[in-house]
């Protein structure tokens, strides 16, 4: 697909075009392939894709007016936290967060209720979610149900196929794969939720640079066996952490020791690539710890070729008030991983000699 850098196109006469695009920030060639690319890898009608995941999430907000509940699981990624309750909540909107792994979240939905978002599985606490029921549920009460989809991506999991309304994606992660662009995406079945979409796109301004689009098409191509072995090193190297005795818990859905794993099997083809543990000991072990690794490098985002660890109470998750990072158990001993898709032999020396630095 050639990238097609025009910001704006010929018109045959006023108001009559040669085709479906006038204004790139309206629609570009570029960016539509990519769209019909990410629709259909989510078994979807329609996809919208925008300069980042933040600005999805902001254009799927903004359909909604100031009164309205939007329901959202409590482990969330700390930005989308920070955009719904600090950017939003100054506007009337109000968001009401909760566990969806708990059966007695329905038991907090009432008629304010116009949307429910969620991650499964969550960041950084890798809970799962029943998308099945969730979404069931929600279209039961007349309610929008969205799955942010970027930990499990569309080759692992397909919440469209499971019920849900939309699926939403940063693009910068897996689909992306190479932590070099940034963008988001929205897809769905619905037409109605697609126009309103549309319409905030080109009102907010928050499109996509076709550069951009043509480095994730690019990107796509890779993304299965990316994602093979990303799931291939994760299992191996949570299975080691598992057994290591200066790892107090290991969290990954493909353990057993997982409290969500039956879930997980059911809606997911395998587990992703994403860890998170628990190291004995507070933040001087992590900052020990995290400073010491070679392989994996110490930096904030996910789903690159390159392994990435973290702290999230520090870094992705700091916006998150402390006492919530309290109540999620996201500590400074909680430490993120991001497997790549190195020797996998290679991430567990690289693992080994960092946790002899901690005395």
């Amino acid at each position: 697909m050639p990238i097609h850098l025009s910001s704006t196109f010929a018109q045959k006469s006023p108001g009559v075009l040669f085709n479906k695009f006038d204004y790139t920030r309206a629609g570009n060639p570029t960016v539509d392939a990519l769209e019909q690319v990410l629709a259909s890898l989510d078994c979807a009608k329609h996809g919208i894709v925008f300069s980042s995941g933040c600005a999805a999430i902001t254009a799927l907000i903004s359909i909604f007016k100031s009164g309205d509940v939007i329901m959202v699981g409590d482990d969330v990624y700390g930005g989308t936290n920070r955009l719904l309750n600090k950017i939003f909540g100054k506007f009337g909107f109000k968001v009401r967060m909760v566990d969806f792994s708990n059966p007695e979240w329905k038991k907090s939905v009432d008629d304010q209720v116009k949307m429910i978002l969620i991650e499964t599985p969550t960041n950084p606490t890798l809970k799962v979610f029943d998308i099945q029921d969730i979404a069931s549920f929600a279209k039961s009460k007349n309610i929008i149900s969205v799955v942010d989809n970027t930990f499990a991506t569309s080759y692992l999991q397909s919440p469209i196929l499971l019920g849900a309304d939309a699926v939403l994606h940063s693009c910068t992660k897996y689909i992306g794969g190479h932590s070099d662009c940034i963008g988001g995406v929205i897809t769905t079945n619905c037409d109605s939720l697609k126009d309103r979409l549309r319409f905030n796109l080109l009102s907010m301004g928050s499109c996509m640079s076709p550069f951009d689009a043509y480095v994730f098409l690019r990107s796509v191509k890779t993304m299965k066996v990316r994602v093979v072995q990303h799931c291939k090193n994760a299992r191996v190297i949570a299975e080691y952490l598992e057994s290591h005795p200066k790892v107090n818990k290991v969290i990954y859905p493909g353990l057993e020791s997982h409290p969500h794993h039956q879930i997980a099997k059911k809606q997911m083809r395998d587990f992703g690539g994403m860890i998170t543990i628990l190291l004995k000991g507070g933040f001087e072990e992590a900052s020990t710890f995290l400073k010491s690794v070679k392989v994996f490098t110490l930096a904030e985002s996910l789903g690159g070729v390159e392994s990435l660890i973290e702290c999230p109470a520090q870094m992705t998750h700091m916006s998150v008030p402390p006492e919530q990072r309290k109540i999620l158990g996201i500590d400074d001993s909680l430490v993120r991983l991001s497997i790549g898709i190195e020797d996998v032999e290679d991430l567990i020396n690289d693992l080994n000699q960092a946790f002899d630095q901690i005395k």
